[in-house]
């Protein structure tokens, strides 16, 4: 009975003590949940500097969300206004006599492609990646198809130039196979841009709700690519259109036509548009690639203000896709006067205005040729 006894009184014992223990833990999450209930999560800002090793890229973040979509909203509507033009003036007069009629129209196509994935990107860089890996692989594609099409075009059409303006005699000795070369140059010219598209869009992914080129753990492979975009979209095209300007004003200076100093000066715009777009997002690019190279870099500040630097200058590149019909088509006489009788036989002109911009433009025999070869006109 002892025994019995001393075995109630512990167990007893051991109840109160559940309990008791029952009741603060029920004290202690009532205090936690009216705590965390009473916080203010608004003005809560998470403490960084407990975790020295993370760097923190929310101002980027932010950065991104406001002035990324802005720019890429304005891009892309310029870009599809001025591109449609192009090819709409193209389609309407059938006006696909000469190579650089060719090369224009293809490099309008690119450049609305290139616009119409702008969007897509706009929202990838306000809110997470809702669509998907194989839209995301996609609108990639569609990217940089666009993108490398869009720089072998503009290889072609300073080659175009340089044959007709500095070798002129034996340009118009082939002039009969120029259309059907640049139909098959252009065709080429789609297929190497999907080629050298393919190993980025084999590695494109969603990662971490963001549609992104490349994951976490792929930085040979994000070198190795880097590495060719811009020796073949930036180096290569640099060099061959150095080459083709700087024999055609070599050219031009020789000539004593009153139209020169207008053929130079549209060529140094051209050449100016090229490497204010280009050159600083390759620049950037180069840096990147190469402290990625050297395994990346510890320092926080460094490694955000690489990010500003590529963001802005990214936006500035994609320019290219609206400058581009004012750069290599809007500046031609012929390409306006047609675009002026495109808007006035779509109701968007009326005949006296037209007339006003048209009449008295007459050109001398002597400028046609220049004006032809300058601003890819037949």
């Amino acid at each position: 009975m002892t025994f019995v006894s001393h075995f109630h009184q512990l167990l007893s014992v051991a109840l109160m003590w559940l309990m008791n223990c029952q009741f603060c833990l029920s004290q202690e999450v009532e205090n936690t949940t009216s705590y965390f209930d009473d916080m203010d999560y608004n003005n809560y800002t998470m403490d960084y500097s407990a975790f020295p090793g993370l760097c923190v890229k929310e101002g980027n973040r932010k950065f991104r969300g406001w002035f990324m979509p802005t720019f890429y909203s304005a891009i892309c509507f310029m870009g599809l206004v001025g591109n449609l033009l192009v090819i709409l003036t193209y389609f309407y007069f059938q006006r696909l006599k000469t190579m650089t009629d060719v090369y224009l129209l293809n490099l309008s196509f690119a450049d609305l492609l290139f616009a119409l994935s702008l969007p897509f990107w706009a929202a990838n860089s306000m809110a997470k990646w809702v669509l998907g890996v194989f839209v995301c692989k996609a609108i990639h594609a569609v990217y940089k198809v666009s993108f490398y099409s869009s720089m072998f075009l503009l290889c072609s059409i300073s080659v175009d130039r340089y044959f007709a303006i500095a070798k002129a005699i034996s340009a118009h000795r082939h002039r009969s196979q120029a259309v059907v070369f640049s139909k098959i140059s252009s065709g080429v010219i789609w297929v190497m841009a999907l080629i050298f598209s393919i190993p980025e869009m084999e590695y494109t992914t969603v990662n971490n709700d963001t549609c992104t080129p490349f994951s976490s753990n792929s930085d040979p492979l994000r070198v190795k690519i880097q590495t060719s975009q811009i020796v073949v979209a930036f180096v290569i095209p640099l060099l061959v259109m150095s080459f083709c300007y700087s024999s055609i004003v070599q050219t031009l200076c020789q000539a004593r036509n009153f139209e020169r100093n207008k053929a130079i000066k549209v060529i140094l715009v051209v050449v100016a548009v090229f490497l204010v777009c280009q050159m600083p997002y390759n620049l950037v690019l180069f840096w990147t690639t190469l402290v990625t190279a050297k395994g990346g870099t510890s320092d926080c500040k460094y490694e955000n203000n690489l990010l500003y630097a590529t963001d802005i200058t990214q936006c500035v590149a994609f320019l290219r896709c609206c400058l581009n019909p004012f750069v290599y088509a809007f500046i031609g006489v012929k390409f306006r006067h047609d675009l002026l009788k495109l808007l006035k036989d779509l109701g968007c002109m009326s005949q006296e205005r037209f007339f006003r911009y048209t009449c008295g433009r007459r050109r001398s025999s002597a400028a046609t040729d220049t004006e032809t070869t300058t601003t890819f006109s037949p």
